[in-house]
C-alpha cells in the first residue's frame, strides 16, 4: 500500500513538472507581451498659448453661447482701448442673434467656431464632430461672409478625434492659459486680479458673453494690460499657422 501511494505521488509530481516545463517552453517560444512606443497613439493637443519670446502680445477670447444682452457693453469696452478680440460662437447663437454677430464682425473682431449645438464633443463620433464644426462655420459664413479658421470645443473638451476632425475641416483648435472664471459670477475685482496676475507674453485669455460681471471687469483689465505694454490682438494674429511645434503644455513654438 505504501509503495502504491509513493508511486501515485511520484506520478502526480512528474505530471506537474512536465506541465510546468511545457508552459515555460511555450512562453519562451511565443512573442513577449510588450507595449512599444511605436504602438502608443500620440496625444494631440490644442494651442493653449504661444511662445512669442519677450514680446508683450496676447489675445482676449470670448465664448458666445448665452444671451446677447451685453453685446454693446463689450463692444464699447473693446473700442475704448482699441482692442480686437476673438469670439467663439455657437451655431445656434449665431442663428438666434445674427445682428450681434454682425456687430462684432463689423467692429473688426474675429469670429470663430464653438460648435453648432454645444455638445460634449469628446463623447461623439468623428463624423458628428465634423458635422458640429461644419454646420457652425456654415452659419457664420452665411451671416458675415467669412468662414472661420479657429475652433474651440464646448466646455474646453477635446481629444484626438476632435482635433483631427477640426484640422480636417480647416480649423485650428484653440484653448487658453488664462481663465477669468467669469462664468462663476466672481466679483469684478476678483476677475481683474485673476486675469492680470496670470497674463504673460503669448497668453490666450478666456471670457464669456452673458457673464454677470465681465462688462464691468473688462475696462479695468484692458487698462492694466495696456498700461503694462501689452498689445492685444485676435488669436489668428497671435498663433502660427505653419512651421510650429507644441510642447506638452500646448504652448506653440515656431520652428526656426
Amino acid at each position: 500500500m505504501k509503495i502504491l501511494l509513493f508511486k501515485r505521488k511520484t506520478i502526480v509530481l512528474t505530471l506537474l513538472v512536465v506541465c510546468a516545463a511545457a508552459i515555460l517552453f511555450a512562453a519562451y517560444q511565443s512573442e513577449p507581451l510588450t507595449v512599444s512606443s511605436g504602438n502608443v497613439e500620440e496625444r494631440l493637443l490644442p494651442i493653449y498659448s504661444v511662445d512669442r519670446g519677450d514680446e508683450k502680445i496676447a489675445s482676449l477670447t470670448f465664448d458666445a453661447a448665452w444671451d446677447d444682452a451685453d453685446t454693446d457693453l463689450i463692444l464699447d469696452a473693446l473700442a475704448q482701448y482699441d482692442v480686437k478680440a476673438t469670439f467663439f460662437m455657437v451655431g445656434s447663437w449665431v442663428e438666434k442673434y445674427p445682428e450681434s454677430v454682425k456687430k462684432f464682425a463689423d467692429a473688426g473682431h474675429e469670429i470663430a467656431n464653438h460648435s453648432n449645438t454645444h455638445p460634449h464633443i469628446n463623447q461623439i463620433s468623428a463624423e458628428k464632430v465634423k458635422e458640429e464644426i461644419t454646420l457652425c462655420s456654415d452659419k457664420i459664413e452665411q451671416t458675415i461672409g467669412k468662414r472661420p479658421t479657429l475652433f474651440r470645443g464646448p466646455y474646453g473638451e477635446y481629444n484626438n478625434t476632435v482635433i483631427r476632425a477640426a484640422n480636417e475641416t480647416g480649423h485650428q483648435v484653440i484653448q487658453w492659459d488664462v481663465d477669468s472664471l467669469d462664468w462663476k459670477d466672481l466679483a469684478v475685482d476678483d476677475i481683474v486680479a485673476r486675469v492680470t496676475k496670470r497674463v504673460g507674453p503669448g497668453s490666450i485669455m478666456l471670457f464669456h458673453n452673458g457673464a454677470k460681471n465681465t462688462p464691468a471687469a473688462l475696462p479695468k483689465i484692458l487698462e492694466k494690460l495696456t498700461a503694462d505694454g501689452y498689445r492685444l490682438v485676435p488669436v489668428s494674429e497671435l498663433i502660427y499657422t505653419e512651421n510650429y511645434t507644441l510642447d506638452n503644455t500646448g504652448r506653440q513654438k515656431r520652428i526656426q
